[in-house]
């Protein structure tokens, strides 16, 4: 949670549209410089002056279903202040794909709608009681 005066300079700087959206997906109030957007359009800020230390970096996760598998890896080691400078400034974190990496980033769908769920052939060892009224 933020103070009233955060919040009031925020709402000022971002607009009461944006207070409201972020309000609902965010639950706080930020206000920052937009450092980039991935490939699966997350988008990434950063404000160094007004925020509390190690809480300057977040993220705006386009698909509103969140998961941190859905940042990617470059992205993360900035998120994550192992690196300095985001994958778009960075050489080294540009993203080149290896011959035995994945062609495209792909989340973690555990515990989401798009999970895997196995088909099970085996009978239950315990089945639902089912009452039987007897017929007077």
């Amino acid at each position: 949670m933020s103070t009233i005066m955060r919040t009031m300079r925020n709402i000022r700087q971002i607009g009461i549209k944006e207070y409201g959206r972020q309000m609902q997906y965010i639950g706080d109030t930020k206000a920052g410089v937009l450092v980039g957007t991935d490939q699966t359009g997350n988008k990434y800020y950063e404000n160094n002056a007004e925020e509390l230390p190690l809480r300057t970096r977040w993220v705006d996760y386009k698909n509103k279903e969140y998961e941190p598998s859905q940042i990617e890896p470059g992205w993360h080691a900035w998120m994550s202040y192992m690196v300095d400078k985001p994958p778009t400034e960075d050489p080294l974190l540009q993203r080149q794909v290896r011959t035995w990496e994945p062609q495209e980033h792909r989340p973690v769908l555990t515990m989401s709608r798009s999970a895997y769920k196995p088909y099970s052939t085996v009978k239950n060892k315990y089945s639902a009681w089912k009452p039987e009224a007897a017929t007077r």
